[in-house]
């Protein structure tokens, strides 16, 4: 561990103009965040055109409005559980969330779940990638080309930036949105959005059900190896309930709200594109309200994807770092921004299957691959070290939590094959795949479920035979360490 670099300037309080910090543990005379501010950060996140698409999934499959409506709740209400006791770690840890999962796979252990992770931010940025093209192209006619490239640019002109620009133009976007988005909602309950009874004969089925509720989930749970890293600048002091309340209200609010306007417009409107869809029943309200809803829209999710671009530059760094020890300056932050900018649009421009299908693909992925990271991570911190670690240990493979930590490990690749059986994986590309357990079950998807319970049972059995008697000796050090003025955690040991 070593102290800051002369190309790192000493950070100080409040918000320099490009963040200073990366993955090193930010001091309490930096902590300038407010608690209110998470509210509008995480309603922002989901009050833009990804959610719409999600409501889509339960219709196509046949699932009426009223049942699309009741997965969607309970799914959004499960997802968002988690993702707001992850961000409760952030103002105690001061850390980013992967940097802290290296007290339950190891220094080098946590690449496994890094991995994971990484597929999670790529994957959400390609496909808002095909989502803005398409809704753009569909509701404007722009190039879909011109679209990627610059929605790409802008995300990762935001990511560079950092932290503190994310938390203000995701509130800017918000004040100016929503009050669109409500008279929008209020025409389609008072009938003056248009809309008709379909044709179609939509009823309930539990593939369907399942699918959507697990969309759902899916929607929130995937925030949470990076909810954290929203709140990591928040007051040490600040009350865990406080912070899960304020990102559970404004994570689900947005997403309930959006996710059943999507089933509406596909139902009732026929639409097939979110953004189309949404010009569509705006202009039918009133002259030019669709177009300007609509542009917002794809604009907070241009801004989503800036927030996927800092998180998995984040990632990146923790990875290289976990077996190379870096530096955490702001080029080493820009040039990870740009890389991922130009993997994610590469990925996004060889797309070819619908927008639904390809939303739908994705979280169901990354709901596989998350769970069991999600399972172990929450364990440890609530259950098994009720969110005491030894801050400075997580900066050194020579620390109490070592470089490969079995116990976090094993519960991981345990849940994780403790799904395959149960899995309903959509098509990607001409690949499919469904379980032997879930096809005996008509196809109906409750893999991420059994991941969640069984990884979490192992986790806690394994973690029994845990001495914590020599973590706390541990974390006395590290809490004096840092108590006495000396130099902030940072990578480059």
């Amino acid at each position: 561990m070593t102290s800051e670099t002369s190309d790192q300037p000493k950070a100080r309080p409040g918000a320099p103009l490009i963040e200073i910090r990366s993955i090193d543990w930010v001091p309490d005379n930096e902590r300038h965040g407010k608690l209110w501010h998470q509210t509008p950060l995480w309603f922002l996140g989901n009050f833009q055109y990804f959610s719409i698409p999600i409501g889509f999934i339960g219709p196509s499959m046949g699932l009426s409005l009223g049942w699309t409506v009741v997965a969607s709740v309970l799914g959004i209400a499960v997802g968002t559980v988690f993702m707001a006791f992850h961000a409760s770690q952030g103002p105690t840890m001061g850390l980013p969330q992967m940097i802290q999962s290296r007290a339950q796979f190891g220094y080098r252990g946590v690449v496994i779940p890094l991995i994971a992770t990484l597929f999670t931010y790529v994957a959400f940025n390609v496909v808002d990638t095909v989502l803005l093209s398409d809704g753009l192209s569909s509701a404007f006619g722009w190039s879909p080309a011109i679209i990627a490239i610059v929605a790409a640019l802008g995300a990762a002109a935001l990511a560079i930036f950092g932290h503190d620009w994310v938390h203000k133009a995701f509130r800017v976007l918000l004040y100016v949105s929503l009050p669109l988005m409500l008279i929008l909602t209020i025409g389609v309950i008072t009938g003056n959005a248009g809309g008709a009874a379909s044709a179609t004969e939509y009823g309930f089925n539990w593939g369907a059900f399942m699918a959507q509720f697990a969309a759902a989930a899916a929607y929130n749970i995937t925030y949470a190896p990076y909810v954290s890293d929203y709140s990591r600048y928040l007051p040490s002091k600040t009350r865990s309930r406080s912070v899960i309340a304020a990102v559970f209200f404004g994570a689900s609010s947005s997403a309930i709200w959006l996710i059943i306007l999507g089933a509406w417009l596909a139902i009732r409107l026929g639409a097939t594109d979110g953004l189309a869809g949404l010009q569509l029943a705006g202009n039918t309200v009133f002259v030019n309200l669709g177009d300007a809803t609509a542009l917002l829209s794809a604009l907070a999710l241009a801004a989503t994807m800036g927030m996927n671009a800092y998180g998995g530059m984040l990632t990146v760094l923790t990875t290289i770092d976990s077996f190379r020890p870096i530096k955490p300056t702001r080029n080493a932050r820009i040039i990870t921004v740009l890389i991922l900018t130009a993997v994610w649009y590469l990925i996004a421009s060889t797309i070819t299957s619908g927008a639904v299908a390809t939303v739908f693909s994705a979280l169901t992925l990354m709901l596989y691959l998350l769970v069991p990271w999600t399972a172990t991570n929450l364990v440890d911190y609530f259950v098994v070290r009720k969110g005491h670690y030894a801050i400075t240990d997580l900066f050194t493979p020579k620390g109490i939590y070592g470089v490969w930590a079995w116990r976090g490990l094993v519960a991981f690749a345990i849940g994780l094959l403790a799904e395959i059986p149960f899995m309903v994986l959509p098509q990607v590309g001409s690949w499919s795949y469904i379980g032997p357990i879930a096809d005996a079950l008509g196809g109906v998807d409750i893999a991420w479920l059994v991941g969640l319970v069984v990884t979490s049972v192992v986790y806690f059995l394994l973690s029994r035979s845990l001495d914590l008697s020599e973590e706390r000796t541990a974390m006395d050090r590290s809490e004096q360490q840092l108590g006495h003025g000396a130099p902030a955690p940072t990578a480059g040991h």
